[in-house]
C-alpha cells in the first residue's frame, strides 16, 4: 500500500517543537560549563559535578518516562500530555539555571545549581523523549521518516544557530555579564512556551490519524507474534534470522533486556561516541578561543555559528547521499571530516584566526551526518524489535538512547572539569599556566577525535541495511 505523505505543515510544526528545545540546549552546551566556572564562580570540578548530578538522576528518570509514555492513555494520545505539561517547568528552569544566587560558599552554589538541574533534566525528559518517539507515530514509512529526520536535523542546527545569534545579540547589548546570561535564560523560557504549543497544534491531527491515539501495547503478546496492520498503516516485518541465518534459538530474555538487540547496541555506541565527542569540543570552545587563541569573547559565538552554519548548508547534500546510498555510508564519510577538523584546531597557534575559521567549516561539514544519521536509524531498530517481539516500545528506545548520551556526556564533562582543575586552570584569569593551556588544546581536539573514531567503528558494525529491512538477501 502506498503511504500517504506527511504534509509540509506537519513537518514544519514538528520541527518548530524541535527548535523550542534545541535553542536552550545549544546555549547550555556552549556556555553552561563556562558560566558555572567564570561567572557563577564554581570550581571546574564542582561545575562538572553539577552536570553529573543531573545525569545521574536521568538513570531513573529517562527509562521511567519512556516506559510511562508508551502506556499513557488519554484523549490526547500517549505523547502529548507529557510534552505539554513538561514544557512549563522546563521553561522556568531554563531561566533559573542562569541566575547567580546570593550565596558565598561553593557548597551553597553547588546545591542550588544541582537542584535546578534535577528539575530541569526531569522536565526536559518529559518533553524530549515523547517528542522524539512521536516520529514513529506520525508515519510508518521509511522514506518519510528519513525525510522527517532530515527536517529535524536541519531545524536542530538552525535552532543551534538561532541560540548562538541570540546570545551574540544579548552579549552585545548588555554590558553586565550576569545580566547577560539571566536575560538569555528568560528569553529561552519564552521560546519554549511559544514553540511547544505550536508543535502540538500542527502535528496532532497526523498523529491522531495514524498512531498517536491507540491502545497501549499488550505485554502478553508472544515473542515473534505478528500484529495486523491498522487501517492506513502498513508495517515492514523483518525476519530476525536475516541478521544471522546460522543463529540458534536462545531462551527468552526478560522484557527489558530484549531492547538491547545487536542493531541497537551498535547504534547506541555510534550515537554515544559521536555526541560525547562533539559536545566536549563545544564545551571547550570558549576556553580555547579566549585562553589559547587569545581572541575577544565574541569570536567563540562566531566560531560556533560557523560550524553550525556550515552543517545546515551541507545538510541537503548529506540527505541526498543518504537516499542514494545508505545512512551508514554517509556517516562513515562525514565523521572523518569532522575528526580531521578538530585535530587541526588542536594544532593551531595563538592568532591564527583565519585557519581557525577554515577548520571550523571542515568540522561543520562533517558534523551534519551526526544530526541526521543516528536518529534516522532508530526507527529501523524499533521495527526490527517489533518483528521479534510484537511490541511497540518507541518511548523506551528513545529514552535509553537519550539516557546513555546524557550519562556519557555528564561523566565526560565531569572529567573535563577535573582535568582543568588538576592542570591548574584559574577561573577568570587573563593568563593560564602552560599545563592548563595544553590541557585545553587536548580537550578541544584530541579527546573528541578519539570518541569519533569509536563512533566510526560502531557505524561500520551496524547491521541493518536496506536489503535486510526490505527482506532481501544481503549483498
Amino acid at each position: 500500500m502506498t503511504q500517504q505523505r506527511l504534509s509540509l505543515i506537519t513537518k514544519v510544526a514538528y520541527e518548530v517543537g524541535e527548535m523550542g528545545t534545541v535553542i536552550p540546549i545549544s546555549i547550555a552546551v556552549f556556555f553552561l560549563l563556562y558560566f558555572l566556572t567564570d561567572v557563577a564562580g564554581l570550581s571546574p570540578t564542582l561545575a562538572g559535578a553539577v552536570l553529573l548530578v543531573g545525569r545521574a538522576w536521568d538513570a531513573i528518570n529517562d527509562p521511567l518516562i519512556g516506559w510511562l509514555s508508551d502506556r499513557t492513555r488519554s484523549r490526547w494520545g500517549r505523547r502529548y500530555p507529557w510534552i505539554a505539561l513538561g514544557s512549563i517547568p522546563l521553561a522556568f528552569c531554563c531561566a533559573l539555571q542562569w541566575l547567580v544566587p546570593s550565596l558565598s560558599s561553593q557548597l551553597g552554589l553547588f546545591l542550588y545549581y544541582s537542584l535546578v538541574s534535577l528539575i530541569a533534566y526531569a522536565a526536559f525528559s518529559a518533553v524530549q523523549l515523547p517528542f522524539a518517539a512521536l516520529v514513529v507515530d506520525l508515519t510508518p514509512d521509511d522514506d518519510e521518516r528519513t525525510s522527517l529526520m532530515g527536517f529535524k536535523s536541519g531545524f536542530n542546527i538552525v535552532g543551534s544557530l538561532l541560540g548562538l545569534v541570540l546570545a551574540q545579540i544579548v552579549f552585545a547589548q548588555i554590558p553586565d555579564i550576569r545580566q547577560q546570561y539571566l536575560t538569555l535564560g528568560w528569553l529561552t523560557a519564552l521560546i519554549i512556551l511559544i514553540t511547544i504549543p505550536l508543535c502540538i497544534w500542527g502535528t496532532y491531527d497526523s498523529a491522531h490519524t495514524r498512531a498517536g491515539i491507540r491502545p497501549a501495547p499488550n505485554p502478553k503478546i508472544a515473542s515473534g507474534a505478528k500484529q495486523s496492520p491498522s487501517a492506513g498503516h502498513t508495517r515492514r516485518v523483518i525476519d530476525p534470522r536475516a541478521m544471522n541465518p546460522k543463529s540458534k534459538i536462545l531462551p527468552p530474555l526478560p522484557p527489558l533486556l530484549t531492547l538491547f538487540t545487536r542493531p541497537f547496541l551498535w547504534l547506541l555506541g555510534l550515537y554515544l561516541c559521536a555526541w560525547v565527542g562533539i559536545q566536549i569540543a563545544a564545551a571547550m570552545l570558549p576556553y580555547f578561543v579566549s585562553n589559547w587563541m587569545q581572541l575577544p569573547e565574541q569570536h567563540f559565538t562566531q566560531m560556533a555559528m560557523t560550524v553550525q552554519g556550515t552543517a545546515v548548508l551541507s545538510l541537503p547534500l548529506w540527505l541526498s547521499l543518504t537516499q542514494k546510498t545508505s545512512k551508514k555510508r554517509v556517516y562513515l564519510i562525514g565523521a572523518p571530516i569532522a575528526w580531521m577538523g578538530l585535530l587541526g584546531l588542536s594544532w593551531l597557534q595563538p592568532g591564527q584566526w583565519v585557519w581557525m575559521y577554515g577548520l571550523a567549516i571542515a568540522v561543520g561539514l562533517g558534523l551534519a551526518p551526526f544530526y541526521l544519521v543516528p536518529l534516522a536509524m532508530l526507527p529501523d531498530v524499533i521495527d526490527y524489535d517489533t518483528a521479534q517481539t510484537g511490541l511497540r516500545r518507541e518511548g523506551l528506545y528513545f529514552s535509553f538512547l537519550m539516557f546513555f548520551q546524557k550519562v556519557g556526556l555528564a561523566i565526560a564533562l565531569f572529567l573535563v572539569g577535573r582535568c582543568l582543575d588538576i592542570a591548574g586552570f584559574v577561573n577568570g584569569a587573563t593568563s593560564q599556566s602552560a599545563a592548563a593551556l595544553l590541557t585545553i588544546r587536548l580537550l578541544m581536539g584530541c579527546l573528541p577525535a578519539v570518541f569519533m573514531v569509536g563512533g566510526v567503528y560502531c557505524a561500520w558494525q551496524y547491521p541493518l541495511s536496506r536489503q535486510v529491512l526490505l527482506q532481501k538477501p544481503p549483498l
